[in-house]
């Protein structure tokens, strides 16, 4: 017992080093050189300046919900006071900011992020293996790295997107009478979500899917009851018994979302418990309280810009983005729903090359303290090796649950932890992904990300069923494959960062055509 003990202490206390480490790097990779470029970079036209807006009283037209550039305006206030990064200023917002004044607040979200995915692995299995690899892999995203570094929009989506289902499983995991207020808080995060970006009712749409995936199973079993297909309970509960010592024999290489002996079913994790939730839970804290929440949060845009009203501005958002269009007429880095799996096009959000018939070089220049000859560009672009391995999981994760439920005896028993933790990874990474094959205006990579998320929360649930395999040779492959993850994230990092590179050095990182 005492031996046991320990190990446990110190695998929580390794566990615990492992998560501040990816923390420090990913805080540090945000925060080095944040004022690098003295300009609006991409989408920082719209942002930043709205966020400065909101400061100066001045009355906008905002194309999206406002509680980004809320957040932007307050990082910006708090920014604008602090006695470092005021080394780079401008007035393309409208006044004059430092580049660190509307940067900073993101990149401290962004290096949050992977934690938050480490605690969402966590509730979902509680092993600490998988939350850690979870959150190794978010750290390794290109994508959100660049996202992290500008005054941009989508890492808030991600955040109050996770932040609101880990607080759903962390309050379906206390006992019943305690849940109420922690899934009150997951609703006000969902609300938080949509008045970021519309597109943030994915993460909600995810939850009504695995609320009724549940359901559904737990109907088909009960119906087949009533037929007397199914098995005696006395028959089910040993048939279960069955399942679980079957998981265990094939945790030396059979199953994927199998487990080893020693980690079989012990307790209820918080997906077994989503059929505790009536509909009551559902229309109180994720339909009433989110649209309470998204309605509130209009009303410091509201004070200041009262026309159009509440209920016409969604109009006219509707109407904008219907308005769009698609195409490279309208874009150059518009892009299909599809091939964002597999990342055909990326987009440059900034791009600099030297020029000697122009003044690229001169005092003009948004490089500060550059190298004259070099290439400097920004690429919204995932890990290549990351996302490619991601797509590839959940597909697979995808195929074994059609499977699994192809044949008429698993519908029998209730599903086992694994099987949730499947269901619960691919209904989430296609509520965020399908219904943008509704969506007719041109579209970009960053897109993505709410989904990629689950993908690569997928690549995490593979690469630890592989190392938790005593196998030597699946624990090989899975390290091999998290090496070859970080050598492309640094193979990639300069272009993520904006670092100064050859033009060869540049070429080299542009492997498809479509992404330059």
């Amino acid at each position: 017992m005492a031996l046991h003990s320990k190990l446990h202490n110190s695998s929580i206390f390794w566990f615990r080093i492992g998560m501040t480490t990816i923390f420090i790097i990913s805080f540090a990779l945000r925060f080095w050189g944040l004022s690098r470029f003295n300009s609006l970079v991409f989408d920082e036209v719209y942002y930043a300046k709205f966020a400065n807006n909101y400061l100066t009283n001045t009355p906008f037209f905002n194309a999206h919900p406002p509680l980004s550039q809320y957040t932007i305006a307050i990082g910006i206030k708090i920014g604008s006071h602090l006695p470092f990064g005021q080394d780079t200023v401008n007035s393309l917002t409208g006044s004059v900011r430092s580049t660190w004044s509307y940067r900073w607040l993101n990149a401290l979200t962004g290096s949050l992020i992977p934690l938050v995915v480490g605690a969402l692995a966590y509730q979902l299995n509680r092993r600490r293996s998988y939350a850690l690899i979870a959150a190794l892999l978010a750290a390794t995203d290109g994508l959100f790295l660049v996202e992290s570094r500008y005054a941009l929009n989508n890492i808030y989506i991600v955040i109050f997107g996770l932040l609101a289902q880990l607080f759903l499983l962390m309050a379906l995991n206390k006992p019943r009478q305690q849940r109420q207020g922690i899934m009150a808080l997951s609703g006000v995060l969902f609300g938080a979500c949509a008045a970021t970006k519309w597109n943030g009712l994915g993460f909600l749409l995810g939850v009504y899917l695995v609320w009724a995936a549940v359901w559904i199973m737990h109907w088909v079993r009960k119906f087949l009851e009533i037929l007397d297909v199914a098995p005696t309970q006395k028959g089910e509960q040993e048939e279960e018994k069955k399942g679980r010592r079957g998981e265990g024999e094939r945790g030396r290489g059979g199953d994927f979302v199998g487990v080893k002996p020693s980690q079989a079913v012990i307790s209820q994790t918080p997906l077994q418990k989503f059929r505790e939730l009536n509909v009551f839970h559902i229309l109180g804290n994720f339909a009433i309280i989110p649209i309470l929440t998204y309605s509130l949060l209009w009303i410091p845009h509201l004070q200041m810009n009262p026309t159009p009203g509440f209920w016409q501005m969604q109009k006219e958002i509707f109407n904008y983005h219907q308005n769009i269009g698609s195409g490279s007429e309208v874009h150059p880095y518009c892009s299909r729903w599809y091939s964002w799996p597999l990342m055909l096009r990326t987009i440059a959000y900034f791009h600099h090359a030297p020029n000697h018939n122009s003044e690229a070089n001169s005092l003009e220049s948004p490089v500060t303290d550059g190298v004259a000859e070099a290439i400097y560009d920004v690429h919204a672009m995932g890990n290549p090796v990351l996302w490619w391995l991601s797509t590839a999981a959940i597909l697979l994760l995808l195929v074994v649950l059609v499977l699994r439920f192809k044949s008429s005896r698993s519908w029998k028993l209730a599903p086992t932890r694994s099987t949730l933790v499947a269901l619960y990874l691919v209904l989430n990474w296609l509520g965020n992904l399908l219904p943008w094959s509704q969506v007719s205006r041109c579209l970009f990579l960053y897109h993505y990300m709410c989904a990629s998320v689950f993908a690569s929360l997928g690549l995490a649930w593979v690469l630890d069923w592989l190392i938790q395999n005593n196998y030597k040779e699946h624990q090989g492959v899975a390290v091999s494959l998290i090496l070859l993850i970080l050598i492309a994230f640094c193979f990639w990092m300069p272009i993520y960062l904006g670092l100064p590179l050859s033009v060869e050095g540049y070429q080299w990182r542009m492997w498809l055509p479509s992404w330059i």
